[in-house]
């Protein structure tokens, strides 16, 4: 879409957060945001928009709306070799049953592939031991919620795979915030901190993104910085009249010697009753963890018949 910059008096900014704008440009602390001409025209007021990502949890309300209800799941994952090709694999079907405040799952459908599992039917990767934790109910969980306030993700007291798995979490469920117990880079995810977002590129545009109207928020690191940030790219679509994520596309990498990674994500948002809901995640990551062997893998997650 073609967007033309006109200058304007822009309607509604905080001067108390220090906001300032030229033309299509707003200058909020040290991030410079660029606005398309539908975005000035919507009066959007751009600091308390930037609060509000800053704050954001409705996409950690999403994945955590998954544990009091029933769903069936189409799992894809893929182990690959550097060339590219398959390694080891695992295509699935589920089903997460909810009864009396517990949930367990049901496989209905399961084709492995390779050497996904051992001769004890556990996983041979870290990647897909990391992707059952977040979409694998393993037994019967009882007395979960949904609320998201005052949960704080910890690698306190975790050691080997399960604080790989809480560290995948963090980045996976609070990508530009910063978190603690991360080796190497926990000042660096910060991205609307303003040591980090000067490092920036930062615009917002408007447009229909599954079938919703959308504000778009797009951010990528400027020349010259990257590897100094662990987010480099990430676009999120915030439905404009309640604000909650839509969908969110984001690179990730990192290399802190010991360990390093470099992922791409995909994650599409959907309704089901009063509720958000994830419905399709796609995941392309490459991982080296400290005493593991490097592993490339690619997993597609399908969410529906949500009850």
């Amino acid at each position: 879409m073609k967007r033309f910059f006109i200058p304007v008096l822009f309607w509604g900014i905080s001067h108390s957060i220090h906001a300032q704008q030229k033309d299509s440009v707003v200058v909020v602390g040290k991030k410079v945001v660029t606005l398309s001409e539908v975005v000035v025209d919507s009066r959007l007021n751009v600091p308390a928009f930037i609060e509000r990502i800053r704050n954001d949890s409705s996409f950690y309300k999403a994945f955590r709306n998954l544990h009091i209800l029933g769903f069936t799941a189409i799992n894809d994952i893929r182990m690959l070799t550097r060339s590219g090709d398959l390694k080891a694999g695992l295509h699935s079907k589920t089903k997460q049953l909810r009864v009396n405040d517990c949930r367990s799952m049901q496989v209905l459908e399961e084709t492995p592939s390779g050497d996904f599992y051992n001769d004890d039917h556990q996983y041979n990767y870290y990647t897909a031991d990391m992707y059952a934790s977040l979409f694998f109910t393993k037994g019967t969980i009882c007395g979960e919620n949904n609320i998201v306030k005052g949960i704080e993700f910890s690698t306190a007291g975790k050691t080997g795979m399960e604080k790989h798995k809480q560290q995948l979490k963090m980045l996976f469920f609070n990508p530009g915030k910063r978190i603690s117990g991360l080796p190497f880079m926990s000042n660096k995810t910060a991205i609307f901190d303003d040591n980090i977002a000067d490092r920036y590129d930062m615009n917002i545009d408007m447009d229909f993104y599954n079938n919703t109207s959308c504000y778009i928020f797009h951010q990528k690191v400027k020349p010259g910085f990257e590897g100094n940030v662990v987010v480099d790219e990430m676009t999120t679509w915030f439905n404009d009249s309640t604000f909650e994520v839509v969908g969110r596309n984001y690179s990730l990498s990192f290399d802190a010697g010991v360990y390093d990674f470099k992922v791409n994500m995909e994650v599409l948002m959907s309704r089901f009753r009063d509720l958000t809901v994830p419905t399709l995640i796609r995941y392309n990551g490459n991982w080296k963890a400290i005493f593991k062997k490097r592993e490339r893998g690619v997993f597609t997650a399908t969410l529906f018949d949500f009850e």
